[in-house]
């Protein structure tokens, strides 16, 4: 039996530029057009969250856009990755993880597609649990070590984040800090998309370390990138798996 439907893979800083991204497919939304990619004979469709050249930033990415075309494509498991500073000093940086819960720290994001009804989503548990589990089945399989249960403190971007913020966000039980995770979890909710979230802890958070910047973000991700990929394609065969 074929999979009724494909798995949607958003990919990151670092990420994108380990898939095949030759023959895009554009799926048009009221929210605007999104560029998407098949891949594993169609088994999963690929979308760079930042755009294929990397050039839209973190607080102007049409998130509704892209959760939209995921779900008018068919897709109803996602699997998204993203780079993070790490503020917990047991979560080294290289280290690979998949997130539990977030802290919401964003200001001006669109978060919801329930602009014309009152509609309240339940989000005791924004992602999927079954996800994570097959994410970790998977990084056995590969011999991929994949720290669970983080919590993912998303600000608003484009800048990196303060010393003291950094220190309220431990405070209040942060794991990692990053500038993409909401409201893409909220909107894949919304359209009840199961959702999941691989990061990689980039660099230690401000204050952790004497000072942060975008080019050390991208080396880290370029040696995590290929790994990444691999474990996404782990995930995907396990769930392909699952429907056969």
């Amino acid at each position: 039996m074929t999979r009724p439907h494909p798995i949607g893979v958003i990919t990151g800083t670092g990420v994108t530029e380990q898939f095949d991204l030759i023959k895009p497919r554009t799926v048009r939304t009221r929210f605007g057009r999104v560029h998407v990619f098949f891949q594993g004979g169609g088994d999963y469709v690929v979308l760079p969250r930042h755009g294929v050249a990397h050039k839209f930033p973190p607080h102007v990415i049409n998130y509704r856009a892209n959760i939209a075309a995921l779900a008018r494509l068919g897709v109803r498991e996602v699997i998204a990755t993203g780079a993070v500073g790490s503020m917990n000093r047991g979560f080294r940086v290289g280290e690979i993880g998949v997130i539990d819960q977030f802290l919401d720290f964003t200001k001006r994001k669109q978060s919801t597609f329930f602009e014309d009804k009152v509609a309240h989503t339940d989000m005791t548990y924004p992602y999927s649990r079954r996800l994570n589990l097959e994410l970790s089945l998977a990084a056995k399989r590969i011999g991929v070590r994949l720290r669970q249960r983080l919590v993912y403190v998303c600000a608003e971007g484009p800048r990196f984040e303060t010393a003291a913020e950094i220190r309220m966000f431990r405070t209040l039980g942060g794991d990692v800090v990053g500038m993409t995770g909401v409201p893409e979890v909220v909107l894949a909710s919304e359209m009840k998309l199961e959702y999941a979230s691989v990061v990689t802890a980039t660099n230690w958070a401000a204050g952790m370390q004497s000072k942060v910047g975008h080019e050390e973000v991208l080396r880290a991700m370029e040696k995590a990138g290929k790994t990444i990929k691999e474990l996404i394609e782990a995930a995907v065969a396990g769930l392909v798996g699952e429907n056969i």
